[in-house]
C-alpha cells in the first residue's frame, strides 16, 4: 500500500491567533470585513474611521466574533495619523499587522475644485504613505503590511482621475517599499480590489442594485477582499505574495 506524507502536500500555513493588527478605514466597506475576519481568526484587531456611528456598529460586529477597539478620526490631518497609532499602541501593545485601506472616492480633476482635491489626494495618497511608514516604525520581525489599493491603478476609468493618480500612486510605492523592508522581515503587499460592493459605491449603486450585481457575480463583496488579506497573512515567511487583483468573474453591463 502506498503511504502519502502530508508533508509532501502541505507547507506551513502560521496561525494568525493571538497577533494583533490595525485597519484603517474599518468601520465600513471592505475595511470593515477585513477587520471581522481577522477578530474571527483570534487577532486583536484596532480600527479608524471617520464617523462614531460606523464605529460603533463595526465595534459591536467585531465583539460578536473577536476582540477589538477603534477610534474615530479623519487620516488626511497629520495629527490624526499620530493620535490613531498612539491609540492603536496603547490597545494592542505591539502591531504585527497592518491594514493600509481607509479611502474616499474621487473626482475628476477637471471638476474639482483646490480644497476638495487637496482633501481628496492627503485622503487617497498622503494618508496611505503616512500611515505605511510610521507602521513600519512601530513593527517587528514577522509583522505585516498590507495596502489595500484598487483595479483602477490598471484600468483608469475616466470620471475619476485623481482617484486613479492615487491608486497608481501606491501601486508604484509597495513594490519599493517591499525591498525597502525585506532584510527587516516586514513584508509588504498590495491588493488590488475590482468592482466591490459597499457604501463607497454610494449613490450610484445602491443597496438593491449592489445586490443584483452581486448575485450575477459581476460586482464582488467586501468579504471577498478580506479572504484575500487573510490569504496573503497565512503564507510561510519565506513566501511573499506581494500583488494580489481580484476581480469579478464577469463584467458589469455597459
Amino acid at each position: 500500500m502506498l503511504m502519502i506524507d502530508e508533508n509532501d502536500a502541505h507547507t506551513f500555513l502560521p496561525d494568525l491567533k493571538g497577533r494583533s493588527a490595525i485597519v484603517t478605514g474599518g468601520t465600513t466597506g471592505i475595511g470593515r470585513a477585513i477587520a471581522v475576519l481577522l477578530a474571527s481568526y483570534g487577532v486583536k484587531v484596532f480600527i479608524c474611521g471617520r464617523t462614531p456611528e460606523h464605529l460603533e456598529d463595526a465595534l459591536q460586529r467585531i465583539a460578536e466574533v473577536g476582540e477589538g477597539d477603534g477610534i474615530a478620526l479623519d487620516l488626511s490631518i497629520p495629527d490624526d495619523v499620530d493620535r490613531f497609532f498612539e491609540a492603536a499602541t496603547e490597545f494592542l501593545k505591539e502591531i504585527d499587522i497592518s491594514v493600509i485601506n481607509a479611502a474616499i472616492p474621487a473626482d475628476a480633476l477637471a471638476d474639482a475644485g483646490e480644497s476638495e482635491a487637496r482633501y481628496q489626494i492627503a485622503t487617497d495618497f498622503t494618508a496611505y504613505l503616512l500611515c505605511a511608514q510610521e507602521a513600519a516604525r512601530r513593527m517587528h520581525a514577522g509583522s505585516d503590511i498590507i495596502l489595500i489599493g484598487s483595479m483602477s491603478a490598471v484600468s483608469t476609468p475616466p470620471g475619476s482621475s485623481l482617484y486613479v493618480a492615487a491608486k497608481a500612486g501606491i501601486e508604484g510605492f509597495v513594490p519599493a517599499f517591499r525591498k525597502e523592508l525585506a532584510e527587516q522581515d516586514i513584508k509588504v503587499g498590495l491588493i488590488e480590489p475590482g468592482f466591490t460592493g459597499a457604501d463607497f459605491q454610494y449613490p450610484d449603486y445602491p443597496p438593491e442594485a449592489q445586490k443584483k450585481l452581486i448575485a450575477e457575480e459581476r460586482m464582488l463583496r467586501a468579504e471577498d477582499i478580506a479572504v484575500a488579506v487573510h490569504y496573503m497573512l497565512s503564507q510561510p515567511r519565506r513566501a511573499a505574495v506581494s500583488l494580489m487583483r481580484v476581480e469579478p468573474r464577469r463584467e458589469r453591463e455597459a
